[in-house]
């Protein structure tokens, strides 16, 4: 071999060589930049998207990269194809809304056998569960708050037209429930219809207001405890309001969305109840990355309740801050609350 053919090699070995690191490296960097946790809405509502506000919030703050995606029907068969899939591609974690209370664990059970941590965010899961955590609203407990006050508003006496969202939602038929038990400790309150199966806007707005065309007179007070009819009964009572030969009808409603805001301000509604999705989705990610360091719950499995507010024409320009607090206070009590530090030597993912 000439030197001549050596030195024209050697300079050859060497940037393959280099060629190959670089590769490696970069493949490294992207291992590195890949998110390890998931955060799954189960189909576009106005709850989910504000849910994920919180969710690239989170990311943004902390520099914490997370895989965002939405499915296609709220539905747990849905979510398990979409989530069974997803848990292939080596996820450590998952921020899910339970599709069926029961049905859901199935799925749960099925990550944390491939040592991927669950953390619910939205509604509590049949219990016992898989997962680790629920990060919601106390759903029962918010309906019953609500059904106080109405029935305040209403003078502790009369008939209530109760507003439903999805009967086959767990969250709706625990508000429901709620707001019965309230009503049976008032003797001089009853329900006097119930509407139900109202997910699009346009077959809320029908059905109130056929229900206000035939029986207005017999109607003291409204509680709707779902987004749909909530929007609804507002843009209808803002109408009905005006015209003074109309009846005064008490409402309480539930989420913030501009038109239920701004009939709270015209004085047409009375209040609604301000959940926390923002914090559903803030808190559960952070709650993800803990675990994903290290941290370990206290207890087998923990419900956060990520408050309420209620909002009226007192606090309807300030209400965010007083949401925004209680997902701080959270954030801060977690770890001392909620979670046991990684123990020394604890391999890091």
């Amino acid at each position: 071999m000439t030197s001549s053919l050596v030195r024209h090699r050697i300079p050859l070995a060497c940037a393959l060589a280099i060629a190959v690191t670089v590769v490696g490296v970069k493949a490294l960097r992207r291992e590195a930049a890949r998110p390890a946790l998931v955060w799954y809405g189960n189909a576009v509502h106005p709850y989910i998207t504000e849910v994920r506000s919180g969710v690239e919030a989170f990311a943004r703050d902390t520099g914490t990269p997370i895989h965002c995606t939405v499915g296609q029907e709220w539905t747990q068969d849905n979510q398990n194809v979409n989530v069974e899939a997803l848990s292939t591609q080596g996820y450590r974690g998952f921020s899910l809304y339970p599709g069926d209370p029961a049905g859901a664990n199935a799925l749960f059970r099925l990550l944390r056998g491939r040592d991927q941590k669950v953390v619910v965010y939205g509604a509590e899961p049949a219990l016992p569960t898989p997962a680790l955590f629920t990060v919601a609203t106390d759903v029962k407990k918010s309906a019953m708050i609500a059904a106080e006050e109405l029935i305040r508003l209403m003078g502790g006496r009369g008939r209530i037209l109760n507003l439903l969202e999805a009967v086959t939602d767990v969250n709706t038929r625990k508000r429901d429930e709620g707001l019965r038990e309230v009503v049976a400790q008032h003797p001089d309150v009853q329900i006097v219809q119930t509407l139900s199966d109202m997910m699009q806007m346009g077959e809320a707005t029908t059905k109130i207001q056929s229900a206000l065309a035939a029986r207005a007179e017999q109607i003291d007070g409204m509680i709707a405890t779902g987004f749909n009819p909530t929007v609804a009964a507002a843009s209808l009572l803002t109408e009905w309001h005006k015209d003074p030969r109309h009846k005064r009808i008490r409402f309480i409603g539930i989420d913030t969305h501009p038109t239920t805001l701004q009939a709270i301000r015209d004085g047409a509604i009375d209040a609604t109840v301000a959940q926390n999705p923002f914090g559903h989705g803030y808190v559960s990610c952070a709650l993800l990355r803990l675990l994903d360091e290290g941290w370990t719950p206290i207890e087998e499995y923990q419900f956060i309740d990520a408050g309420l507010v209620i909002v009226n024409r007192t606090n309807v320009d300030t209400y965010a801050d007083a949401v925004r607090q209680i997902t701080d206070r959270i954030l801060l009590d977690m770890k001392s609350k909620c979670l046991a530090p990684p123990q020394p030597g604890t391999p890091r993912p």
